[in-house]
C-alpha cells in the first residue's frame, strides 16, 4: 500500500479530522511517512477561517508539488469544502475532497495507488519530454469530490471522531457543525449543522485512549458547548463530563474553545470540584463592543461575558481564561477599539488570540462597504497583541512561588536544549531542567520566568494513583 503523510492547518477539531483519517489509513494498511518528501500520497487538511489561512494552504501545496512532483496531493478540509475549484487548479493536486466526503479519502487511496504516475519514480520528468511539453501535460485534471453539506445523509457519514495522531495529549473531537450565524464566519457553510457524538461512542474512545496511556485528553468540537442538544434524548455538555468522570479512568481532561453563554454557573463548579479537568477556560470574546457584537450577530454583550470571567475567577482564581478578539470589523471605530481594549484590561484574562478581520465569501459581513483600511487594522491589531502579551507576563508571574502538577510533553528536538517541555492544568508552558520521559506527571515549584514559559523545579514524579518518586529517589505515598 502507499505511504503518506497528512499535512495540518487549523484548530483542534481539523487536527482531530486528520488523526481519524491517519487511523484510517494506517488500519488499511497504509504506512506513514516521516515527512511529506518521503510520501507517495499527501493528504493537505485545510482551514479556511481567514484569507491568511487559505494562503498558507496554497502555499503548502505549491511548495510540496516544487519539492517533490511525483507525489500525488489530495486536499481536504475546509477550504476544499468551500472553494474546491481554486484548490483543483493548484499544480500536483490529484483529488480535492471535501469535509461532505471526507469519510470516502481512504476508499480513494487504493483508487490512486493503483494508477500508475505519468512520472518517473524519482520524481522528475524524463528530459525529452519536459522539454516538448509544459507539466499540465503530464498530469490528470484534478478531480472535486464535495457536494452539500447541510445534506442528511451526507451529515450522518461526517467524521467527528478524532484520535490520538502523534501528540501526548491527544484531542477527541465529540462535536461538529454550528447551529449559529455570526457575521463573520464562514465555518457553518462548510462543515454543516451541529452533530454530536452519542455519549456511549465518547465513553468507548475515553476508556480507549485512557488504556492506552493517554494522561490527558482534550475534548474539542466548532461548537463544543452545544454538544448533545440534536441527540435524542437530548445530553447536556455537563452531563457528559459528569458521566466521564464517573465512569472512565482518564486521569484529565481538557476542553477546547467554549461559548461564554455555554459556561454557567454549574460547569463551573464541576470544574472547581475536581482536579482531573484542567482549570483553563477558553471563551472566544471578539469584542467588548456592544454595538459590534450586535453586528457580528454574538449572542451576549460584554456584561453577559464580564459576569462568565467574574464566576470563573470566583471559583477557580488561578484558572486560565483565554479569548478570540476579532479586530478591524467593518465600521469599527477607534472609541470601540478603545472599549475593547478597556474591556481586556479590566478583567483577568490570560491570554489573547488576535485575529484581524477577513472578509470571507458567502458571510453577511463580507457584504458590508465600511472596510477599515489595511494599516489602522494592523496597528489595532498590534495594540491588543501587546494588551495580551502583559496579560500573559502577569499571570505566569502571580504563579511563581506556587507548585504545580504538569505532564510533560515531548521535546521541540532541538539537540542543544536540556530542557523538558511541560504543561500545567492552568494551561502555562512550564521548562524543567534535564531530561524526562514524556506523559509523566511531575509536581514542581515554580522558580521563576523565562520568554513565555515559567521555569519549574523538581518536587516530585507521581503517576495519579500510585506511588510518587521524590527527586533524591525515595519511593512516597
Amino acid at each position: 500500500m502507499a505511504t503518506f503523510y497528512i499535512e495540518q492547518f487549523g484548530c483542534r477539531a481539523t487536527q482531530a479530522d486528520g488523526a481519524a483519517l491517519e487511523r484510517q489509513l494506517l488500519d488499511r494498511g497504509c504506512t506513514a511517512a516521516s515527512a511529506a518528501a518521503s510520501a507517495d500520497i499527501v493528504v493537505v487538511n485545510t482551514c479556511t477561517v481567514t484569507a491568511s489561512a487559505d494562503a498558507q494552504a496554497r502555499d503548502a501545496i505549491r511548495k510540496l508539488h516544487a519539492a517533490k512532483p511525483a507525489a500525488r496531493v489530495i486536499v481536504t478540509g475546509c477550504y476544499a469544502q468551500r472553494a474546491p475549484e481554486e484548490l483543483a487548479a493548484l499544480p500536483g493536486v490529484a483529488w480535492v475532497v471535501g469535509n461532505s466526503h471526507k469519510p470516502q479519502i481512504p476508499d480513494l487511496f487504493q483508487t490512486i495507488s493503483s494508477q500508475p504516475s505519468t512520472l518517473a519514480s524519482d520524481g522528475f520528468f524524463p528530459a525529452a519530454a519536459l522539454e516538448a511539453a509544459p507539466l499540465s501535460l503530464f498530469r490528470a485534471p484534478a478531480k472535486i469530490l464535495t457536494g452539500d453539506i447541510f445534506e442528511q445523509d451526507i451529515l450522518l457519514s461526517a467524521p467527528v471522531l478524532g484520535g490520538e495522531g502523534n501528540h501526548t495529549r491527544p484531542t477527541l473531537k465529540i462535536q461538529d457543525g454550528c447551529d449559529s450565524r455570526c457575521s463573520y464566519c464562514v465555518i457553518p457553510f462548510v462543515r454543516g449543522k451541529s452533530r454530536s457524538l452519542p455519549p456511549e461512542t465518547v465513553l468507548h474512545e475515553i476508556r480507549r485512549l485512557s488504556g492506552a496511556g493517554f494522561r490527558e485528553i482534550v475534548l474539542s468540537g466548532i461548537n463544543l458547548g452545544a454538544y448533545g442538544r440534536d441527540l435524542s434524548p437530548r445530553v447536556a455538555f455537563e452531563h457528559l463530563l459528569r458521566r466521564i468522570l464517573d465512569e472512565a479512568v482518564v486521569e484529565r481532561l481538557r476542553i477546547s474553545s467554549i461559548e461564554p453563554l455555554d459556561v454557567t454557573q454549574d460547569l463551573v463548579d464541576l470544574f472547581a470540584s475536581t482536579d482531573r479537568i484542567a482549570q483553563h477556560f477558553h471563551m472566544p470574546l471578539q469584542s467588548g463592543s456592544n454595538r459590534i457584537l450586535a453586528a457580528m450577530h454574538r449572542w451576549y454583550r460584554a456584561e453577559h461575558y464580564a459576569r462568565r470571567v467574574e464566576l470563573i475567577r470566583e471559583r477557580l482564581p488561578h484558572a486560565a481564561i483565554g479569548a478570540d478578539v476579532i479586530t478591524g470589523f467593518p465600521g469599527e471605530t477607534e472609541a470601540e477599539h478603545a472599549a475593547t481594549l478597556a474591556f481586556i484590561e479590566r478583567l483577568s484574562f490570560t491570554y489573547l488570540h488576535v485575529f484581524s478581520f477577513s472578509k470571507r465569501p458567502g458571510t453577511k459581513a463580507a457584504t458590508l462597504s465600511n472596510e477599515l483600511a489595511p494599516a489602522i487594522v494592523k496597528r489595532r491589531a498590534r495594540e491588543l497583541r501587546s494588551l495580551s502579551e502583559a496579560k500573559a507576563s502577569a499571570f505566569r508571574q502571580s504563579q511563581i512561588g506556587r507548585a504545580l502538577r504538569v505532564l510533560t510533553l515531548r521535546p521541540s528536538g532541538d539537540p542543544d536544549s536540556n530542557a523538558t517541555p511541560a504543561l500545567s492544568s492552568n494551561y502555562l508552558q512550564v521548562r524543567l531542567n534535564g531530561s524526562h520521559p514524556a506523559n509523566t506527571w511531575l509536581d514542581v515549584l515554580i522558580s521563576s520566568e523565562t520568554g513565555a514559559a515559567l521555569v519549574g523545579e523538581l518536587i516530585l514524579a507521581c503517576s495519579a494513583y500510585g506511588a510518587c518518586i521524590g527527586s533524591v529517589g525515595e519511593s512516597l505515598r
